[in-house]
């Protein structure tokens, strides 16, 4: 009577004392006989171990023998509070007998263990979870019976799991392991999440979680797919069912719960048997052999009609005649399948080892008010490959060893048959037990050499670029702020050109803007060729001869040293005459906003009448202050010699002229146009 959770497998299993983790009873005992295959030997690892040693063992204690029977022998007697063991107790034999003996006490939890072969080296217990283990990722054998009360897990795939959760618990949720045969897991740790969700899987309840610092997934082969049912890809027909349950409602109308509509997450009413018992069932047909690996279920999801299936059966067939009920390897029965507990969460069984075939069935066996399921299934695709069926002679009639050994052929052929390899599902899985680690391929190496190279290319050319644009506007500065863009230039000889005088206007090829009463003067082969000139970024100064017309935007531009003469002519109004060119200065900072007066040397030229009446505004020379206001423009004229040649000055408005009356021209206002001047005048 002192024995607790006990699973003994055919390779693994675990065992506990009564009512573990409490505090375990007085005067209870509890002898556990393990066998495994023979030519191989037990291996015992304790996950908890507290036993009182108030009499030094002598009460209460744990025994462990090699052998069963009267000829076993004593490995160790055990006992203590907090005991810690290090390493595994290891059998002689194939056979182990593990006694627990609990006399008089007051405290003390008892013992938890796991066992398995030799062979797997990495045994742990039902109660190690990820935050035991420092690796990032890791690989443990989980032995059989780790579906334990008095553990918890949080969490569900592909999400991941707590890292506070049973590492072999949350194996049998996900679908990786067996609670009845143990396994292999591949664990992988990543970053926490804030929440965690709950789920029924493989008969364990997954409780909702709190945030976490970190969180572990499975590694899979990868075959969850699901294989039809909710996509359509399994088509109406291929769906039947032994009966079909119909009703009219309060309108009249007939409701048909068909076969077709048991698919899972589709709007509407499920399937539902017309007759409640446990010859019902639900058949699809795969149009071929695929490996199944799970079953997802829910009730009929209407709050109206409470229904839904809590057990069933798993039947399968080549040729939907002859059927095979599901069982796990080295059991004598059929495996029953926990279903819903509601009507709307969806429940996953998974099939280990998975089973290959063309029809699968499902025969409710419990249920709630009526027989009523929705269903997924989960998979992929079967190899090529596959096993030659095994033919037997007629057996003689059979004797009851006979039968079981009929048994032993059927479980071997179905594990000759769930023994091969398959395919990744056609179909994009929608449960994943783990997020796969990729392995490295040609393409990562190849990758792996071609990004370096690509960025240090990119990084070049920006520092190209960058260097490039640097180099551009060091040049700028040192251009100076009036100097002629390069792209404006008419060519380099011309650019380099206007920044000399010259006395005469026929060898002047720098680009400059005539007025339209100068153009009209210009000799024809010289029309062209100054239409044609490039304009530079600022205007040039508008004198020539006695010009009366000076362009509204002219601008000035300053050079150092000796002034030179330049002009800007008017190619349509401009008389047939050398011109002298000369620069303006540069115009104060904090001076009025008024023009230099410009000297030119007239005493070769003959007397040009007066132009246009000009629209610019010109400076007083020197610093001497102009006058407040003026309203007409005087031009005066000087030369060298004291002759003929003439300045123009810009006499503010409403203020009288120094020269006399003949000597003024008004300003025009801007908005007018200008009047053109006949050659008589």
């Amino acid at each position: 009577d002192g024995c607790g959770h006990t699973v003994l497998g055919p390779e693994s299993g675990t065992l506990a004392s009564i009512n573990y983790p409490r505090t375990s009873p007085n005067s209870t005992v509890c002898e556990w006989e393990i066998r495994v295959k023979p030519g191989q030997r037990v291996q015992l690892k304790f996950g908890d171990f507290d036993i009182d040693d108030s009499d030094s063992c002598h009460s209460s204690y744990l025994r462990v023998h090699n052998g069963i029977g009267p000829n076993r022998t004593e490995i160790g007697k055990y006992c203590g509070f907090g005991f810690q063991m290090d390493g595994l107790i290891t059998s002689k034999s194939n056979e182990v007998t593990v006694q627990f003996m609990s006399g008089i006490h007051t405290s003390g939890r008892g013992f938890l263990a796991a066992y398995s072969t030799t062979d797997k080296s990495d045994l742990i217990t039902c109660l190690d979870n990820a935050s035991h283990f420092s690796e990032p990722e890791f690989n443990k054998y989980c032995p059989a019976g780790c579906v334990i009360p008095f553990a918890d897990i949080s969490g569900t795939i592909p999400h991941g799991y707590r890292d506070s959760s049973s590492l072999c618990m949350a194996g049998v949720h996900a679908g990786v392991v067996s609670n009845t045969l143990g396994g292999q897991i591949n664990v992988v740790i990543s970053k926490g999440i804030p929440y965690y969700e709950g789920s029924l899987a493989n008969n364990v309840t997954s409780k909702v979680g709190p945030l976490s610092t970190s969180l572990f997934t499975f590694k899979t082969s990868g075959c969850y797919g699901t294989l039809g049912m909710e996509s359509g890809v399994i088509p109406d027909s291929h769906i039947t069912s032994s009966s079909i349950l119909e009703w009219p409602n309060q309108t009249g109308e007939v409701n048909i719960w068909k076969p077709e509509n048991a698919r899972l997450k589709r709007i509407g009413p499920p399937w539902a048997a017309l007759i409640s018992d446990e010859h019902q069932w639900l058949q699809i047909d795969l149009n071929k052999e695929k490996k199944i690996t799970g079953i997802i279920t829910t009730g009929s999801t209407l709050a109206e009609h409470y229904y839904y299936v809590s057990a069933y059966r798993i039947l399968y067939s080549d040729d939907a005649q002859k059927w095979t009920v599901y069982r796990e390897p080295g059991m004598g029965k059929d495996k029953i399948f926990q279903g819903n507990t509601e009507l709307y969460q969806e429940v996953r069984n998974n099939f280990i080892p998975p089973i290959i075939a063309r029809f699968f069935r499902i025969n409710p066996l419990k249920w709630h008010q009526k027989i009523a399921m929705k269903v997924e299934l989960l998979g992929c695709q079967f190899s090529i490959g596959r096993a030659p069926k095994i033919t037997l002679p007629p057996p003689p009639p059979q004797s009851k060893n006979d039968e079981k050994n009929a048994d032993f052929m059927d479980d071997f052929i179905h594990s000759v048959k769930t023994s091969l390899q398959t395919d990744k599902t056609t179909f994009t899985p929608e449960i994943k037990n783990t997020t796969v680690t990729p392995s490295v391929t040609k393409d990562v190496a190849l990758a792996a050499v071609l990004v370096p190279v690509l960025v240090m290319v990119f990084t070049t050319l920006i520092l190209i670029l960058v260097c490039a644009w640097h180099w551009r506007n060091r040049k700028k500065k040192t251009e100076g702020t009036y100097d002629l863009p390069y792209w404006d230039r008419a060519g380099w000889w011309k650019g380099m050109k206007q920044f000399f005088p010259t006395k005469s206007a026929e060898h002047e090829e720098t680009p400059v803007r005539y007025s339209s009463s100068e153009i009209s003067h210009l000799r024809p082969r010289e029309v062209p060729t100054m239409l044609q000139s490039e304009s530079a970024e600022y205007a040039q100064p508008l004198v020539g001869g006695i010009v009366g017309t000076l362009h509204q935007r002219s601008t000035f531009k300053p050079e150092e040293g000796k002034e030179a003469s330049y002009a800007d002519l008017d190619p349509y109004n401009s008389p047939i005459q050398e011109v002298y060119h000369a620069y303006a200065e540069p115009l104060p900072v904090t001076a009025p906003e008024y023009a230099t007066p410009i000297v030119m040397d007239m005493s070769s030229h003959p007397s040009t009448p007066l132009g246009a009446p000009s629209i610019s505004t010109f400076k007083a020379a020197g610093n001497q202050a102009p006058p407040l206001a003026g309203t007409c423009n005087k031009l005066l004229s000087r030369t060298d010699s004291a002759s003929s040649a003439r300045a123009l000055y810009d006499i503010p408005k409403g203020q009288p002229a120094p020269g006399g009356a003949d000597q003024l021209v008004y300003q025009v206002p801007q908005s007018l146009a200008h009047p053109t001047v006949s050659k008589d005048e």
